[in-house]
């Protein structure tokens, strides 16, 4: 505790923040990885398993959107605690008896969640934004990297822990479980986190909502093909093809993707390394650019090997590394963009949109995995992932570029 109280206030709030981000996204890929194992159990087709997770993605966009209005409004600490509060009632849907978990209850349930998600997401990254000099680039991008890579790393330990606690618990126990934890975490966040933290001098109108910067726009629109890309593979047809085609047990599905998502947000976070920080370069248009042409070659080779018919063991492990690598720095570069290009004051009306695109982008990814997994297989899906990447790389030829003088600060 002592060592806590000698911390200054942005970095005990940013511990608060971060904190909160972990819990929920614990939970967050625990619930995705028991919907789709113990609904692919219960007999569900993978389009409908898709289906599931419809309302999941489309009321992101929507709490995207009006969330950032929102937190500028009444600030980021009650839009990230409302968030957490969401999840914990779309855990307690799910425990009502199996008879009664029909599609649009479980859809409802994932509506609910999608909510939440997105309120916590947007609110941690665009505070962020508000705890960090506005002269401090590189310690920006550095925490920003820090935040995500964990984020992504502790989703893969929820997959883990999803399929694991399924085998393990069954699905109800493990439902109840992250319910009452999650609600604690909802009760000291409450407590801890800064009141106005957040909120705009300046009250945006509901007009204001659309962004009208274009870097924003062309980056919110590279964001949503690239993760399109990730999606239209790995939410539904990926884990149905391990259990299937592959014969995975929920264990090795589990913990598979579980490793490949922590290897990802590992990965996130050394980011900035990667990049050059080290040397004192910080990310520009020029550099979405150059990341995303190799990520696009990685599910065109797995694709095309499969088409071959080379052994799918062989296929996989090796591409879902490569691919795994460069997606993470893909994603790492946007994280930092968009902090960086959005407005102080307000931060999160910009961080709302641009997040809104992401989630417009995992929802397209997510129907088209479902349906281009069930009519054509993974090949398919993969081609299109690779489309996706190559229509992201065009779009981030339009984003700014940094002046060859420009250094981290």
């Amino acid at each position: 505790m002592a060592t806590l109280a000698r911390l200054t206030p942005a970095v005990r709030q940013y511990l608060i923040v971060t904190g909160n981000y972990w819990a929920f996204t614990l939970t967050d890929g625990a619930l995705r990885m028991l919907v789709v194992l113990h609904f692919h159990e219960l007999g569900y087709s993978p389009l409908e398993i898709a289906l599931l997770f419809l309302f999941y993605e489309l009321f992101g966009v929507v709490t995207n959107l009006l969330g950032g209005w929102l937190g500028a409004h009444i600030g980021l600490n009650r839009t990230m605690n409302a968030g957490l509060l969401m999840q914990v009632v779309a855990l307690a849907m799910l425990l009502v008896p199996t008879a009664l978990l029909s599609v649009p209850w479980v859809m409802a349930a994932q509506a609910l969640s999608g909510i939440a998600k997105d309120l916590n997401k947007m609110s941690a990254k665009s505070a962020i934004k508000l705890l960090v000099p506005s002269d401090a680039e590189g310690t920006l991008y550095h925490w920003i990297a820090v935040l995500t890579g964990s984020k992504n790393a502790l989703k893969g330990a929820g997959f883990f822990l999803g399929g694991s606690l399924l085998a393990l618990l069954g699905f109800r126990t493990t439902v109840a479980s992250m319910a009452v934890g999650l609600a604690a975490v909802w009760l000291l966040s409450v407590v801890a986190l800064k009141g106005d933290l957040g909120k705009a001098r300046h009250k945006p109108k509901f007009s204001q909502l659309l962004s009208r910067s274009g870097p924003i726009n062309y980056l919110s629109a590279a964001r949503l093909c690239l993760f399109g890309a990730r999606d239209v593979w790995f939410v539904v047809a990926l884990p149905v093809y391990l259990t299937v085609s592959l014969r995975w047990d929920f264990w090795q599905v589990g913990s598979f993707l579980a490793l490949w998502v922590i290897g990802y947000g590992v990965v996130q976070s050394l980011a900035p390394q990667l990049t050059g920080k080290r040397q004192g370069k910080l990310p520009d248009g020029r550099s979405a650019f150059v990341w995303a042409v190799p990520l696009m070659t990685a599910p065109a080779m797995i694709a095309l090997s499969l088409s071959m018919d080379w052994h799918p063991t062989v296929v996989l492990l090796p591409g879902l590394l490569l691919f795994g690598v460069l997606f993470a720095v893909n994603s790492s570069l946007h994280s930092y963009l968009i902090v960086s290009y959005a407005r102080e004051d307000g931060v999160s009306l910009d961080v709302g949109f641009y997040y809104m695109a992401n989630a417009m982008g995992r929802l397209l990814g997510t129907v088209l995995s479902g349906w281009l997994f069930q009519a054509s297989g993974l090949a398919a899906c993969l081609w299109v992932s690779a489309g996706l990447i190559a229509a992201a790389a065009v779009i981030s030829l339009r984003l700014p570029r940094r002046s060859p003088g420009a250094e981290e600060k």
